[in-house]
């Protein structure tokens, strides 16, 4: 069954916003990996406050994540399920062993400001597309992670 003519997206404009979406999917997928290990890591006199916020940051990117999946699936398209792949076309860079709040929190910011972006270009396909769902999905995401920012950026004074 073709859905997108059941939805009324024209497939070329369903490809340009599925590619965004599939780009957001993998940065995600390294933002996630990343929280795993900042959660596993993190040292200091912080260690139980961000310890906990860390696994509150990585539950509701994993949440993203599926989200951004089904939609994906919803287009028509096929999700990239492979790290290799994600690791391949990520801007977000993966993080090993990195146990300092100091050098977490920037490293956290640089890439919600990455995410952020690319969120707002996957708003534009779809907005382009009249991908009314897309939109809505992307911009539920920024509104958290702009709140996110803020209190994250508050850690640093």
């Amino acid at each position: 069954m073709d859905i997108l003519s059941i939805t009324g997206i024209e497939p070329a404009h369903a490809a340009k916003v599925s590619e965004g979406l599939q780009q957001l999917l993998a940065d995600f997928q390294v933002y996630y990996t990343n929280l795993r290990g900042y959660h596993w890591h993190v040292r200091g006199p912080q260690f139980f406050t961000l310890h906990a916020q860390f696994e509150k940051m990585y539950d509701e990117a994993a949440e993203h994540i599926d989200e951004i999946a089904e939609r994906l699936l919803q287009l028509g398209a096929t999700p990239e399920n492979r790290f290799s792949q994600y690791l391949k076309k990520s801007q977000i860079k993966e993080q090993t062993e990195v146990r300092q709040p100091s050098d977490i929190i920037p490293q956290i910011l640089d890439s919600l400001k990455t995410l952020i972006a690319q969120e707002r270009k996957v708003a534009d396909l779809a907005d382009e597309a009249g991908d009314i769902a897309t939109s809505d999905l992307v911009s539920d995401i920024i509104d958290g992670q702009e709140k996110s920012v803020w209190m994250i950026a508050s850690l640093l004074g």
